[in-house]
């Protein structure tokens, strides 16, 4: 499988999860399906399915987690030097050309994407576009909506 990137923060997000998972929910999910067993006829017992499906959801979910971090490349955006290009894991703040508003954009992992937050994909289109280039730069990027540009306001590394 290919490495993937992840920033520092990711990764310790991941790996708090993770924790989490294997130290309070695997044990709680466990008790409550003893708990259920003890009630007796498995057959008709809702809580006993119950806990047996979160504990399905639990333990893939560790699963999955692991598989990421043994696999992800942890890159910290602090110790590189990008020569004031855009990186993975920068944070770039851009101004659309027509409206002139601007947009604070972090580069991150596929895992890590959560628009909300405006940490945008790697692999993502406007990401796409950023990488390699400096500030001051114009990036043209084609959307559903049709061509945006982008003047490139400040890199941080952060």
């Amino acid at each position: 499988m290919n490495k993937v990137p992840i920033t520092v923060r990711g990764a310790e997000k991941l790996q708090e999860e993770l924790t989490q998972l294997k130290s309070v929910e695997r044990p709680k999910v466990i008790e409550a399906i003893a708990e259920a067993r003890a009630h007796g006829d498995l057959k008709e017992n809702a809580e006993y399915h119950a806990a047996r499906e979160q504990q399905g959801f639990i333990e893939g979910r560790i699963k999955d987690i692991e598989a990421t971090l043994s696999n992800a490349t942890i890159i910290d955006v602090t110790t590189i030097d990008a020569n004031g290009k855009v990186v993975f894991g920068s944070t770039v703040i851009v101004a659309d050309e027509e409206t002139g508003e601007e947009v604070t954009y972090q580069i991150v992992g596929d895992d890590e994407a959560d628009i909300k937050n405006n940490k945008i994909s790697i692999s993502s289109p406007i990401a796409r576009a950023l990488i390699g280039k400096e500030q001051d730069d114009l990036v043209e990027i084609q959307t559903p909506g049709g061509l945006r540009s982008l003047e490139i306001v400040e890199i941080k590394y952060i």
